[in-house]
């Protein structure tokens, strides 16, 4: 069996409240497998958005350490992190934390400037992602002139855009209705198990569970139950008990687009080629310029520093 590529090992975590002392977290132990939808399920006070900071390597552990692709991340320091983070991480917020000023082309494209890509790479990229999660037509809109939805969609298109090996999704539905929370639901996870991503779900939504590999239950800081699960979409990416269309009927289906509206006015910006309606989301494609890596070196692998408590 391969090496897992998120391993938890014996994590512990208190806060000091004055004279008194919080455990957040009681000697945690999860092994998390590459691709696998990782569902961690908890209410309100459980530990779970503690986890999930120990998980992103946003606070020290008390004691215990977690290894994502084999690094010791609890003990790199905050500049090491950050580098590693850009390498193998993405995030999905519950908020969105989309930056209002920037168009949703300029916001999926920030993660790729810090990677070394040209403009016009990450432009490239920004808009064939933006079109494979239906926002064809909304590629210089800014956060405001856009729906809940779609923000969070943008924001998918922002977590997936430099192909990380590990995604965290923090509460991702939890300001969408039923409806938009099963397309990002499905967008999201049909993403990962087309490029063999690991997606770590935290969430209080039950329902939510229903597309995970592992369902992990937290009450009151420790794991309560670690189970697997036959996820509704399956590896291949197909929702259970659908029938994948042939080639035929997507070509058809591509035949009868409809043609992309016009942006305003006030933009002197046209997208490139046309683009899916909303709602269709065409996966088919790679959407990261791999063959044209820009300049700047990769940066060196970060060294462990001295062990901490």
């Amino acid at each position: 069996m391969e090496k897992p590529i998120i391993s938890v090992q014996g994590i512990r975590k208190v806060y000091p409240l004055g004279r008194e002392k919080v455990v957040a977290l009681r000697k945690i132990d999860l092994d998390i497998q590459k691709g696998e939808i990782c569902c961690i399920l908890g209410t309100s006070g459980s530990g779970k958005s503690t986890l999930l900071n120990q998980l992103a390597g946003l606070e020290k552990p008390t004691r215990g350490h977690v290894e994502i692709c084999g690094v010791n991340i609890s003990r790199l320091s905050e500049r090491q992190l950050a580098v590693f983070r850009q390498k193998h991480i993405g995030f999905i917020f519950q908020s969105y934390n989309l930056l209002p000023a920037y168009t949703a082309c300029e916001n999926v494209a920030m993660p790729l400037a810090f990677r070394g890509f040209s403009v016009r790479q990450r432009n490239k990229a920004a808009i064939s992602l933006l079109k494979k999660v239906g926002l064809g037509s909304r590629l210089y809109h800014k956060p405001t002139e856009m729906s809940g939805g779609q923000q969070q969609r943008v924001g998918i298109a922002r977590a997936f855009v430099s192909r990380p090996q590990v995604v965290f999704a923090d509460e991702p539905t939890g300001n969408l209705d039923s409806k938009t929370t099963i397309e990002v639901m499905e967008l999201m996870v049909r993403l990962c198990r087309k490029y063999q991503q690991t997606l770590v779900i935290v969430t209080h939504e039950a329902n939510l569970a229903a597309y995970a590999d592992r369902i992990v239950t937290l009450v009151d800081g420790s794991i309560i139950s670690n189970v697997e699960n036959h996820s509704i979409i399956d590896r291949e990416g197909n929702k259970i008990g659908e029938v994948p269309p042939s080639e035929e009927e997507l070509f058809a289906a591509h035949l009868q687009q409809p043609e992309e509206k016009a942006l305003p006015a006030s933009t002197d910006k046209t997208p490139q080629d046309s683009a899916p309606a909303e709602g269709k989301f065409a996966l088919r494609e790679d959407f990261l310029p791999g063959e044209e890596k820009g300049p700047t070196q990769s940066a060196p692998a970060p060294q462990e520093e001295s062990k901490g408590e």
